[in-house]
């Protein structure tokens, strides 16, 4: 048996084995230098014919115990007369006058790895290692050049991966153990539900091959475990190297890490990670990553690399609650400490933004390379708002002129360009006239430049004053970062793009609108091998397979539920209109039907409504009509607590009937689990339509020239998944019991009805509440008698 092979980016390597010292997140490296890409065009433009830009490297180092597979990209490779150059670029903010040959040995040794293995392949004795700096405001240039023998830098590579063994024992031992364990895996279920082996079948399948599968799989058949399992096989037989799960909530990621646990009490050897957002793990909260004030930054990286050692050799599951305590235990970031983790985790379970969102995808694995990775997209119906808003931005007016004010004696300078800035857009505030806004295909590229410009002058003051508690800092920061949101995503903007001004009372908000996120998705994908976009409601399936960026040779799957559908009583009262315009005339009828709904069986319901003034006006009425009924109600914003304290209500055995008001679309329509009878009914009022507003309306104006479909992608789709979602509360396991009341019109309209699963085909149609309490009457009938009979 050979030598096992161990893969590392030159770039991870070094920052593992030399790194030391605080973490210093000062402004700029969070903000401008994160985006080196304008930089390093810049500078290879200029270096000209003998310039080879972004050269991709890679060498097999063997030593005693491994071969060590070397991965690398070279900023640039100059051919002079004199020699080869090596050519790594950095950007700062730091003066070029105090950076010289020590300033940091991080670079250098990247550059050296890069120089070692292109002299090495073209057989030179020598070859210069040049680091280039650039600095963002002056746009100066320093280079700083040596001469290297091939002699010294395989002594210096030599030197580094000896120090790096540690780390690949554990790697190598790790694989061993993960992988035996995944060969006697079995499903961790006695057996398959209906449905659940197709799904975990199809996903394999499709891993296999480096496609896309979009696959619509109703509540029951298991999703999580049926895309994990088959994941998980095809990464111990190397098909795969990571699997990120990515959600968009947090109850998800909970019910991925106990599909974990499962397949771990079933002999799964497994590191999984959840990654926290920042704000919500960070322990000096409120703080910046400033070793003056922050004692886990300071030192961070003297700590870290025990801190890892230390977790990695005693817990599979790095839950959050698990990079807490070790981050608590070796005083090192909890967050910093996650992202390095991360590279050691076979699945890394995080919300998609990490992922895709330009503004903060995990750049140690997806920068400048793609991998073989496997994305599991949980609720992929969520999918296509969140990306319209990764690949969106906006600024406002009013954050401008504040600023402005609060600088005006404090920096001048900077005061007289937020000037320039409230100034345009007060001449935008004038141009949008009587009807409050402009939707332009057109670029604002004198804004672009003003906020170029504001992003520069403000830089050094920023960094200055960044301890010194001056008042209106924080306004000030918060407008630079908005600012460089919005021309980073400038860089995007082409036809998919709208430029949305609106003004409201006297404040204009501009908006770098993304109408069709499908290029960039189907792009971010690419960063990994293949991709499974799985949800209970892609309906269409081709609507979705369109907008998250599918084409034609990814495969699609529609599975039926696996539930008797005779265990739920489906509903429509088309004799009622939940149309804007007739709202008022529907309040009263449906106080009715939520009585009928509920006299017919005690137990606890909710009632979704298209809006907060909608659902209060009819809570309003119930309530005092029926004043001894226990009622709960959803709030527009509710904290953690609260949405436990709402669930909570839901009990099993009640002996008296609750009836909760939700609104379509929100916290509690999807998403809850309530198995049993702690939720025996819905009543869904309106088909979901999101609200009409100018952005819906362009949404709709686009896809009706690319598609002709403009109605049904910008409400009709997004309405329906959001009534499918509700709906889908109801019946949570195969013992569930429950009725779903459909209140509209529009659910008998056969454009409506084509969009209702197939396991929707028993719906029954009622034209007033005489036939729905005779309908529910005898629902509740048939299952007593079942009850009884079995």
């Amino acid at each position: 048996m050979g030598k096992p092979e161990i893969k590392i980016s030159i770039r991870n390597l070094v920052e593992l084995v030399l790194r030391s010292g605080d973490i210093d997140n000062r402004l700029v490296s969070s903000g401008r230098m994160l985006e080196g890409t304008k930089i390093h065009q810049k500078i290879q433009k200029q270096g000209g014919e003998l310039y080879n830009k972004e050269v991709s490297l890679a060498h097999n180092y063997e030593t005693q115990d491994f071969i060590f597979r070397l991965e690398g990209r070279a900023d640039g490779i100059i051919s002079e007369p004199g020699g080869v150059v090596i050519d790594e670029i950095k950007s700062t903010a730091r003066p070029l006058e105090l950076i010289d040959e020590e300033f940091s040995i991080l670079h250098w040794a990247q550059a050296k790895c890069y120089a070692f293995i292109y002299a090495l392949q073209n057989e030179l004795q020598n070859i210069y290692v040049q680091l280039t700096y650039f600095h963002i405001d002056t746009e100066e240039t320093k280079n700083i050049r040596k001469l290297f023998s091939i002699k010294e830098l395989n002594e210096f590579i030599e030197d580094l991966l000896d120090k790096y063994v540690v780390w690949a024992s554990i790697s190598d031992s790790w694989n061993k153990q993960r992988d035996d364990s995944i060969k006697s895996l079995q499903f961790p279920f006695k057996s398959y539900r209906r449905g659940q082996r197709e799904l975990a079948v199809a996903v394999y399948k499709t891993i296999m091959q480096g496609k896309k599968l979009f696959a619509q799989a109703p509540t029951g058949i298991g999703k999580t475990i049926s895309t994990l399992f088959p994941a998980v096989k095809a990464l111990g037989e190397q098909h795969i190297s990571k699997i990120f799960y990515l959600t968009a909530k947090t109850i998800t990621r909970q019910v991925a890490e106990e599909a974990f646990s499962k397949m771990r009490e079933c002999g799964l050897v497994f590191r999984t990670i959840t990654l926290t957002a920042k704000d919500k793990i960070c322990f000096n909260k409120g703080g910046s990553c400033n070793p003056d004030f922050c004692e886990y930054a300071k030192g961070h990286y003297n700590r870290v690399n025990n801190a890892m050692e230390d977790v990695l050799n005693t817990s599979q599951n790095l839950s959050r609650e698990v990079i807490e305590e070790y981050a608590l235990k070796h005083k090192v970031c909890p967050f910093e400490f996650s992202l390095d983790l991360s590279l050691w985790a076979d699945c890394i379970v995080c919300d998609y933004n990490y992922a895709f969102d330009p503004r903060v995808y995990l750049k140690r694995f997806f920068l400048n390379n793609t991998g073989d990775y496997a994305f599991l997209v949980d609720e992929a119906h969520n999918l296509v708002d969140r990306a319209r808003e990764m690949f969106s931005a906006q600024i406002h007016k009013s954050a401008y002129l504040e600023a402005k004010k609060l600088m005006k004696s404090k920096v001048p300078k900077v005061a007289k360009i937020l000037n320039k800035i409230n100034s345009y857009m007060v001449t935008l505030r004038k141009q949008c006239a009587e009807e409050g806004f402009i939707i332009s295909k057109t670029e604002l590229k004198d804004l672009y430049r003003l906020l170029n410009n504001f992003i520069s002058e403000s830089e050094e003051w920023i960094l200055k004053n960044q301890n010194n508690n001056i008042e209106g800092f924080e306004q000030l920061l918060e407008v630079y970062f908005d600012s460089i949101a919005f021309t980073r995503m400038a860089d995007f903007y082409d036809e998919r793009y709208v430029t949305f001004i609106e003004t409201k009372s006297m404040d204009v908000r501009v908006k770098l609108f993304c109408l069709d996120p499908s290029y960039l998705l189907s792009d971010a994908v690419k960063r990994g091998k293949t991709a499974v976009f799985f949800s209970a409601t892609l309906t269409p399936v081709n609507y979705f397979m369109d907008i998250l960026g599918g084409d034609k040779e990814d495969y699609n799957i529609n599975l039926a539920s696996p539930f008797d559908k005779d265990n739920l009583c489906l509903i429509v009262n088309d004799n009622i209109s939940t149309r804007y315009k007739s709202r008022d005339k529907s309040y009263d009828k449906i106080v009715d039907i939520i009585w009928s709904s509920i006299s017919k069986r005690t137990g606890n319901y909710v009632v979704f409504f298209p809006s907060y003034k909608y659902m209060n006006e009819v809570y309003t009425r119930f309530t005092e009509q029926y004043p001894e009924t226990n009622t709960i109600i959803q709030e527009t914003s509710m904290t953690e607590e609260e949405r436990e304290s709402f669930l909570n209500r839901f009990q099993s055995g009640t002996e008296k009937s609750l009836v909760s008001f939700g609104v379509l679309g929100g916290i509690f329509s999807e998403g809850i689990d309530l198995k049993g009878d702690r939720l025996i009914g819905a009543i869904i009022v309106g088909v979901g339509l999101p609200q009409v507003s100018p952005e819906q309306n362009i949404i709709m104006d686009y896809f009706k020239n690319k598609n002709r479909m403009g109605f049904e992608n910008a409400y009709m789709y997004p309405g329906m998944n959001k009534v499918l979602q509700a709906a889908g509360r109801v019946i949570r396991s195969e013992h569930d019991v429950g009725t779903v009341i459909l209140l509209d019109e529009r659910f008998s309209n056969g454009n409506y009805r084509r969009l209702f699963p197939k396991h929707w085909e028993h719906v029954l149609r009622v034209q007033d509440t005489g036939q729905l309490e005779k309908r529910l009457e005898q629902f509740w009938i048939d299952k007593d008698m079942d009850k009884v009979n079995t």
